[in-house]
């Protein structure tokens, strides 16, 4: 039995061009608190949701309107055993043109459902694609998770800053 990777797909109207923008707009769809450039190859950049999720994620590949890979480069989660489940993780988004419309497929490389977060990760990545990446390709305006100023462990996510 050969192992799932977790993806998904979606159809837009919009062109490659706009729906590759929108993708490097990390803080547009996924979350407003995130450190560092996302859309610059080989930068890296911190993600932090609560203290439930520390990650942090480089750019490992930009092909304009066709492409955009991450690698995870460290990651903790705080509801589960294996906290690093995502280390060395790809999350892979490819464009392409099907008709008029343009296909996004999204996939993260390791992620299975062998992997204890499975249900959690793959669930929220589907908010976060078919719903928040989404709208904000189609309307202009995603539903990413909202800056929380204080509410988090700043000693725990100090740790993940970048350098």
């Amino acid at each position: 039995m050969s192992k799932q990777d977790y993806s998904t797909t979606i159809l837009v109207d919009q062109s490659p061009k706009e729906v590759y923008n929108a993708i490097n707009n990390v803080r547009g769809w996924w979350s407003e608190e995130i450190e560092g450039p996302t859309d610059e190859l080989n930068k890296e950049w911190f993600y932090h949701y609560k203290d439930m999720h520390l990650c942090k994620m480089k750019v490992v590949e930009m092909i304009p309107n066709k492409k955009v890979v991450w690698k995870v480069i460290d990651n903790s989660f705080d509801f589960i055993e294996d906290k690093e489940e995502w280390v060395g993780n790809r999350i892979i988004f490819d464009i392409s043109k099907e008709g008029d419309k343009t296909r996004l497929t999204f996939t993260q490389e390791g992620l299975t459902a062998l992997y204890e977060c499975f249900e959690v990760c793959r669930d929220g990545w589907n908010n976060y694609i078919n719903n928040s990446l989404y709208k904000l390709i189609t309307t202009g305006k995603g539903e990413p998770n909202p800056k929380e100023g204080e509410g988090f462990n700043k000693e725990l996510a100090d740790k993940w800053k970048l350098n």
